[in-house]
């Protein structure tokens, strides 16, 4: 664990510094955990002022979940170790979200699942030229989680449900756009940025850095995504992307034709109960864990890991057809949890 992450202090900042380039930076349980409990240390530390998390490496700040342990426990029938993993993770999430300090997150290259839930929950979200932000979930029989299904409710338009059901990639720009990250500063000025977090104590340098981002193109795609994914189902939308003619909506309906039906209708139906008003992290979280609590027994988790991961022969058997989805599909897999519900340590202590 060791040589996973590297916890310090520096200056008047709490620094964590994700150390698996190799792996992407895949984030372990270990890792969480390590994370949390720092938090936890700097929580009523006068002598950290704000928090700093980064990644080694060029190509990643963090690319997800270490899902190996997820999927080896899950086919041995253990479904307990993942949904003690996800309920600690989604702690974590809720942590972050609320935290007292200034949270600034620097996120490189790819940021994908667990990396978001690290980062974009943040209060200080610094982006570059290499970012690359998705919730790709729905391809691997999951749905977009650790808090980012509030994110993707809180998008302008209908964003929300493409970018959920696709696993559309945002550049640093689209980010912004989206509102999975706040400012834009060149990678080479990091380590300057850096260096007077460190020292000051303050996020000021955030926005004397910050620098125009380059143009995404989700602002041009909207009226199109908010034509097609306007409607109340995964059915709706597919109809929709199905009588258009452009080429927009037949390159997106073959991305769905490739995700889970399951995990994309869930995703959809989690995205517009999140859009009310009350709407915050601790719901979505919650609602979050009602799907992955029954991810590996009910859903197509496991399926979607052997056929991306495991085997590589990218053809998942998906428990439901597009066009045959049941009814009830996402009510099963979406139900109120009882005991099982996730309860997160804030409001236990309450």
């Amino acid at each position: 664990m060791s040589g996973d992450i590297h916890i310090r202090k520096e200056g008047r900042a709490g620094r964590i510094t994700l150390t698996r380039p190799k792996a992407l930076n895949a984030l372990s349980y270990a890792m969480c955990t390590a994370i949390e409990a720092a938090l936890d240390g700097w929580r009523d530390d006068d002598d950290v002022a704000l928090v700093v998390i980064d990644a080694e490496g060029d190509r990643a700040f963090c690319a997800g979940g270490d899902i190996q342990q997820l999927y080896d426990t899950g086919r041995a029938g253990d479904f307990a170790y993942g949904r003690r993993f996800w309920a600690d993770e989604y702690r974590l999430n809720a942590k972050i979200a609320r935290y007292p300090k200034p949270y600034v997150a620097l996120m490189h290259g790819f940021v994908m699942g667990g990396g978001v839930g690290v980062s974009c929950h943040g209060a200080h979200r610094v982006v570059c030229e290499s970012t690359q932000i998705a919730m790709p979930e729905c391809g691997i029989g999951l749905v977009p989680d650790v808090g980012g299904s509030l994110l993707l409710a809180r998008a302008p338009g209908r964003l929300g449900e493409y970018l959920g059901t696709t696993g559309a990639r945002m550049g640093p720009g689209d980010a912004i756009y989206a509102g999975f990250a706040d400012t834009f500063v060149s990678r080479p000025n990091w380590p300057e940025l850096i260096a007077q977090l460190v020292e000051s104590g303050t996020t000021a340098a955030i926005a004397e850095m910050s620098e125009a981002p380059p143009e995404g193109g989700l602002s041009a795609l909207r009226p199109g995504i908010d034509a097609c994914f306007g409607g109340e189902t995964l059915h709706d939308i597919i109809r929709a992307l199905r009588a258009d003619t452009s080429d927009f909506a037949r390159d997106t309906a073959a991305v769905l034709a490739r995700n889970s039906p399951l995990s994309m209708a869930c995703t959809v139906e989690m995205i517009h109960r999140l859009r009310h008003a009350g709407a915050d992290i601790a719901v979505a979280l919650e609602l979050e864990y009602r799907f992955t609590w029954r991810a590996m027994e009910a859903g197509d988790f496991l399926e979607g890991i052997r056929a991306a991961i495991i085997d590589k022969d990218r053809k998942p058997r998906w428990k439901h057809g597009l066009d045959s989805l049941p009814g009830d599909a996402v009510t099963q897999m979406l139900m109120p949890l009882g005991k099982d519900a996730l309860t997160l340590e804030e409001e236990a202590e309450t």
